[in-house]
């Protein structure tokens, strides 16, 4: 919400002397966010004055048109001849009042003016636009043209108040009221201490029997609907200066005086209101949910499919609106066009249910200020009031006569009490502020207090946010001021430190980090068409997510069950930004559905929900794993004076499993596997044996080349995901003091031809359980394949064996028969035989 501080001091007397900051600071200490001041023609210095055309000379031989104009510009140059001026501009026209910069000002931007030969003339200064000024858009892209009567020589800085600030403030979804100028206001009121001029008390004549006809069918979607007429208006009559300049500072384009007028009343009062042509209104106005697939064309000029839960605004043909989004384009207010434009207009300012209005938003991805404001909570004691403004000035400004008919269409309802004890505050925030500080508070803000020690709140209507009793306890602490509350460490039990858990999280983290990757923690949101992209099965259980009601965007409407979408789309931003060798790593929960479906039931918040109420609120909840991932690409070793380098490759991801395995203190057994988005001849598997059984808890090596150009990643990008918790699970990180022995160690290298299709990790396997207690080590150390040699699909595996006894020192032909045991143990199972 922009707020201009001009606009803000007709409601609250402000000493002269405060600035924007120093509102700005205010209102921050008072709990709202001003993210900034804008300052509006800090730059600017004149002489910016009102010039008359007097004459145009049409300028021929150059690429674009190019008009040489004389402008007069009263005594404002000192000697009261024309103004010669170049301009490429043809908005305007002999006798038109523009704005005219002359030299020796400077525009915003630091721009300064000066006469300067141009085109074959000199030119005397410029003729401004808006843009030029920095002040919006004001739908014309050209000259701004001043209304006749204006006064030639005037200073245009002051004309055009182009001087001002303007406070930005990001407005919370609870804080509706905000989103006005009258809102703001009475905060900034609050926080000064001065007496608030409210815009909304002014006389508004009661309902009659003589105003529009309206049916209002759906109560509860439409509490209120006000509607006033206004025929006789000038179809010439234009917005004032005054009016478009705060519409722009707001950040709103003027378009008509009839639409330039709602939009004002909206951000003034924070009604939002519609306006239409009542020439083109056949019969009653109604108020009702749509027809399903019911179509309207909206003022933007789009067809809408109606869903049967919108709320739409019709007449005699069907919808001429949706309701508290869009007015329909069959009504619209006409433009003045060759002495035709709308002359009668019905004055429409309606409460709508907020839940309703924003799934109508989303449903048809249509935002707009009003419904911004009806999303947030509107007031609707203010609909009444609203409609009044707007046709005082439809009045005051187009010449119309306001018609004595007043329709008012109201459902009963009570005002919001709420009961509190007067000393909750204080028991909040633990401060001891008073019964008289807590009662003048709540009065501040508008509500009605009744009591003594128990209060009778009554919450203003202005305020649909305040519905239990903490709600005024956190009014009663903002407005004391949030710096004021004492700063308490709370007291945690001894004893206690981080779980077994998170220690293990922050081991991982370390050793990863250690090794070369960079976390990056990802949004837990993804788009289904991921899942393609990674080449998971049709009956994957990876595919079933868990979606959102309520998503962030509805391009990622899902919860991840895999943290490689998150990361893989980390490393293609950092490579498309010129990062080529890449490492990143992220550990995170994913979301996996449960077969059984609960509904969550709302805990308590004024007690500790019981252990069965936690239970059942889990229960409800999906099952959330927590998982470790890690992706590669470019560069693992820079090269250098001290080598070549190297690039990543999968066996860096399998390292990454393995290291995050060694933390847990588990151990894994990996083997050739093929899944998803992995290279079916470079994927390894990570399985966990627990009482025999076997269980895949995640994959490594390098990503499919059909993944790698869906995703736009690099070429030979390799990846590793690993379930953390089933690693956790069996894993045992009670720390180990090494045993140092005093005997030597027994080293045999032994080279095994296997078939190729056969894994190195059974050959391993083999050898260890063949060795027997004696072995206390083996390593990998050469892969051969030469077909002249060995044979055609045939490799040979060399491995260094480390042989040692805890009692003695082993001789040769100890050390030789475990040796010969492994080797003939691996020859039963995978069809080893010792290379010649």
């Amino acid at each position: 919400m922009r707020v201009p501080l001009s606009w803000l001091r007709e409601y609250v007397d402000l000493p002269a002397t405060q600035t924007g900051r120093d509102v700005q600071a205010k209102l921050i200490s008072a709990g709202l966010e001003v993210e900034t001041v804008e300052h509006l023609g800090a730059d600017l210095k004149g002489p910016l004055v009102v010039g008359q055309v007097l004459t145009i000379e049409e300028l021929e031989g150059f690429k674009k048109p190019i008009r040489f104009c004389t402008v007069n510009v009263g005594q404002a140059n000192g000697t009261g001849e024309p103004q010669e001026i170049v301009c490429g501009a043809r908005n305007f026209a002999v006798g038109d009042k523009v704005v005219v910069v002359l030299p020796g000002a400077t525009l915003p931007g630091g721009f300064s003016i000066s006469a300067r030969k141009t085109y074959g003339k000199t030119s005397h200064g410029m003729i401004c636009s808006s843009d030029e000024l920095g002040m919006g858009d004001d739908g014309t892209h050209g000259i701004i043209v001043l209304p006749p009567e204006t006064e030639v020589g005037k200073d245009a800085i002051e004309l055009l108040e182009l001087v001002d600030e303007v406070l930005d403030i990001a407005v919370t979804a609870n804080r509706g009221d905000c989103l006005s100028i009258r809102g703001v206001a009475r905060e900034t009121a609050i926080a000064y201490g001065l007496p608030l001029r409210d815009p909304a008390l002014i006389d508004v004549p009661g309902p009659n029997a003589f105003g529009y006809p309206v049916q209002v069918s759906d109560p509860h979607g439409c509490d209120r609907f006000t509607a006033r007429t206004v025929t006789g208006l000038s179809p010439e009559a234009r917005s004032p200066i005054w009016l478009q300049r705060r519409l722009q500072k707001v950040g709103m384009r003027p378009i008509s005086l009839a639409v330039d007028v709602t939009n004002y009343v909206m951000m003034e009062l924070g009604q939002p209101l519609h306006a239409y042509d009542r020439s083109l209104v056949q019969g009653t106005i109604g108020v009702r949910r749509a027809t399903e697939g019911e179509k309207i064309v909206t003022l933007d000029g789009t067809e809408r499919k109606l869903h049967a839960e919108d709320l739409v605004i019709t007449d005699d043909r069907g919808p001429i609106g949706l309701a508290g989004v869009m007015g329909g384009a069959n009504t619209e207010i006409a433009d003045h066009q060759e002495g035709e434009g709308t002359t009668d207009v019905v004055i429409e300012a309606a409460h709508f249910n907020a839940v309703s209005i924003a799934r109508t938003a989303r449903r048809h991805k249509l935002s707009s200020e009003a419904s911004r404001r009806f999303e947030r909570g509107v007031d609707p004691q203010a609909a009444a009031a609203a409609a009044q403004r707007t046709v005082d000035l439809l009045v005051l400004l187009a010449g119309g006569t306001a018609e004595a008919g007043v329709t008012e269409v109201v459902a009963p309802s009570a005002p919001h009490t709420i009961a509190v004890p007067a000393d909750h505050p204080d028991k909040v925030a633990g401060v001891d502020y008073g019964r008289e500080t807590v009662v003048r508070r709540l009065q501040e803000i508008g509500c009605d207090v009744y009591g003594q020690d128990e209060l009778i709140v009554t919450v203003p209507s202005w305020r649909p946010d305040l519905t239990e009793i903490n709600d005024l306890a956190e009014e009663v602490i903002r407005l004391e001021g949030y710096e004021n509350l004492p700063s308490t460490l709370p007291k945690l039990p001894s004893g206690r430190g981080l779980t077994h858990r998170q220690r293990l999280h922050r081991r991982v983290g370390r050793a990863l980090a250690g090794a070369g990757y960079v976390e990056a923690p990802n949004y837990p949101f993804i788009s289904e068409q991921i899942f393609d992209q990674l080449l998971l099965d049709a009956d994957d259980p990876g595919r079933k997510v868990v979606k959102l009601t309520n998503p962030l965007s509805d391009e990622e409407p899902a919860l991840r069950t895999s943290l490689l979408p998150g990361l893989l789309g980390a490393l293609r931003r950092n490579n498309g930004r010129g990062s080529h060798d890449l490492a990143l790593f992220e550990t995170g929960l994913v979301f996996l559905p449960r077969e059984e479906r609960k509904v969550a039931v709302a805990l308590p918040v004024d007690r500790r929900p019981t252990d069965e109420e936690i239970a059942g609120l889990d229960a409800a909840l999906p099952e959330q794993p927590r998982h470790v991932a890690a992706v590669l690409a470019g560069a693992r070793e820079q090269a250098g004076w001290w080598g070549k380098g190297r690039p990543a490759d999968w066996a860096d991801a399998v390292e990454a499993g393995r290291a995050v395995a060694r933390e847990a203190g588990a151990e894994l057994v990996v083997r050739k596997g093929q899944y998803g988005p992995w290279h079916p001849g470079r994927c390894a598997e990570f399985v966990l044996v627990v009482d025999g059984a076997e269980t895949v808890v995640g994959h490594a090596g390098e990503l499919h080349p059909r993944v790698v150009k869906a995703l736009g990643l690099p070429e030979r990008t390799s990846a590793m995901e690993l379930d953390l918790d089933a690693v956790e699970s069996v894993g045992n990180d009670t720390p180990q003091a090494p045993s140092i022995s005093t005997f030597p160690v027994a080293t045999q290298d032994v080279a095994l031809v296997v078939d190729k299709f056969v894994p190195h990790a059974d050959v391993e396997a083999a050898l260890r359980d063949g060795a027997g207690e004696l072995l206390e080590g083996i390593r990998l150390f050469d892969v051969y394949e030469n077909e002249e040699q060995l044979g055609e699909g045939r490799k040979s595996l060399a491995y260094a064996l480390r042989f040692r006894a805890a009692d003695r020192t082993l001789t040769v032909e100890e050390a030789t028969a475990a040796r010969d045991a492994a080797v003939a143990l691996a020859g039963e199972r995978v069809g080893a035989v010792l290379r010649g």
